[in-house]
């Protein structure tokens, strides 16, 4: 035997009327904003004491960024922030891998090319970039912010 399935109360209006002042779309959408904008305290920063913990803390964030890429291959903004990463943990060597990975999956995009050599020419290493650049425009030769970088 089956109960009935009951069904949410519906909320009654009391006022149908309609009111004196009337909120546009515009104020809506404003207020909105605004609560978007409102200051959350930064999530609480994770103290780090020795190297052990230093190296576990990278690989739980490495695991994660690696999952995230696992499920979305194609989303750019992944890969890019992987690498800055690997890059703010002084990894130049794992930045450079996680970047030509990037390239290995899709060498047409402009973005991956641009940062990866921006990183090579922040850390200063002029070969490093130039190659780069020769690779970057050899496979497209007419995006014309390579040449301008160049």
């Amino acid at each position: 035997m089956e109960k009935p399935q009951k069904m949410p109360k519906v909320a009654k209006v009391k006022n149908k009327a309609p009111a004196e002042i009337q909120i546009t779309a515009e104020q809506l959408l404003r207020e909105a904003k605004e609560r978007d904008l409102e200051i959350l305290p930064p999530p609480p920063k994770q103290k780090i004491s020795d190297a052990a913990e230093l190296a576990d803390y990278q690989q739980r964030k490495r695991k994660t960024f690696e999952d995230n890429l696992r499920k979305n291959r194609m989303v750019v903004s992944n890969w890019i922030k992987y690498a800055q990463w690997e890059e703010s943990q002084k990894e130049i060597q794992r930045a450079r891998s996680i970047w030509e990975r990037a390239i290995d999956n899709d060498h047409r995009n402009i973005t991956i090319w641009l940062k990866y050599a921006e990183m090579e020419m922040k850390h200063r290493q002029v070969n490093h970039a130039r190659n780069l650049w020769d690779r970057a425009v050899t496979v497209m030769p007419r995006v014309n912010q390579y040449w301008y970088k160049y």
